[in-house]
């Protein structure tokens, strides 16, 4: 059985991705792809994890967890979803490291599965907007509880995927960048439900409509009924064309409220962030999903 998490993380797309796989939850079915209710599981999971406490979990602990989450024993891939897995928002980042609790909570999820094929898919997002939206939703209202002695300039994602792959080197793991994501919406749901490149889905361009007005979706469906035949590629050149032309600006502004941030910092902090996606890219044990 393959057990599939998606983790986040926060301030990307969140519950959207698991409203878009429940939409497709009867069609992926017969093909033994199991998409769970989030409610049988995500209290669940929390409890378990609180429960372990460090300690290795008791041997029943994943048949105890797969009969309260699955209807059926019969499925080949489980596709659980989990904003919170690595811990709260005000989680997102502490004494200036990503996500520090998600090696040791990986390693647990790979011990509760040690028979299946575990998977990780994770959005990451550009410090430079990440770090606002993390602040903004915490209590902590001095900037220095978050950072610690860290710059904004070492903040890397880089640092917190291989910390997961030391601590659970047998969990696969898939990344994307939360920037991308109106591209390779489509292309995320299939390969978090396994399926081959090309496989329609229902939803596969529900993000643009969030960026592209009315009639420019209209003309967006009508080009694509007039070129049925299309590669990934190829889409994406055109949902790219299209974004260019007819994305809605306000729709893609972001504020960025930060105590002593200036607009160069925040173009070192993109430049560096741009550097570290190609080292991800390059790490072994690492798929990167990129347009």
């Amino acid at each position: 059985m393959q057990i599939v998490l998606h983790a986040g993380a926060h301030f990307t797309e969140e519950d959207r991705i698991i409203r878009c796989l429940q939409r497709n939850a009867d069609d992926f079915a017969p093909r033994g792809i199991s998409i769970p209710e989030p409610a049988r599981y995500r209290k669940l999971l929390r409890e378990t994890f609180s429960a372990l406490d460090g300690s290795a979990p008791a041997p029943g602990a994943r048949d105890v967890l797969l009969d309260a989450i699955l209807d059926t024993e019969i499925s080949g891939r489980v596709v659980l979803s989990h904003v919170h897995l690595f811990g709260a928002p005000r989680a997102g980042i502490r004494a200036g490291r990503l996500y520090p609790n998600a090696a040791g909570r990986t390693q647990q999820i790979a011990q509760i599965f040690p028979h299946g094929a575990v998977e990780l898919f994770i959005a990451i997002r550009n410090p430079a907007t990440f770090l606002p939206a993390v602040y903004a939703h915490t209590p902590q209202s001095d900037l220095k509880m978050l950072m610690g002695n860290a710059r904004p300039h070492d903040i890397r994602w880089s640092d917190t995927l291989a910390e997961i792959r030391r601590a659970a080197p047998n969990v696969s793991i898939t990344v994307w960048c939360h920037e991308d994501t109106p591209l390779l919406w489509a292309q995320i749901i299939r390969e978090l439900a396994g399926l081959e490149h090309g496989t329609k889905i229902i939803g596969g361009f529900d993000l643009l409509s969030d960026i592209m007005a009315p009639e420019s979706m209209k003309r967006f469906r009508k080009y694509l009924k007039a070129h049925p035949v299309m590669t990934e590629i190829q889409k994406r050149r055109v949902i790219s064309a299209f974004l260019d032309k007819f994305a809605m600006e306000d729709a893609l502004e972001e504020e960025l409220d930060m105590p002593g941030w200036t607009e160069t910092l925040i173009d070192e902090m993109t430049d560096i962030y741009d550097e570290d996606v190609d080292l991800i890219q390059s790490m072994p044990g690492l798929t990167l999903i990129a347009p």
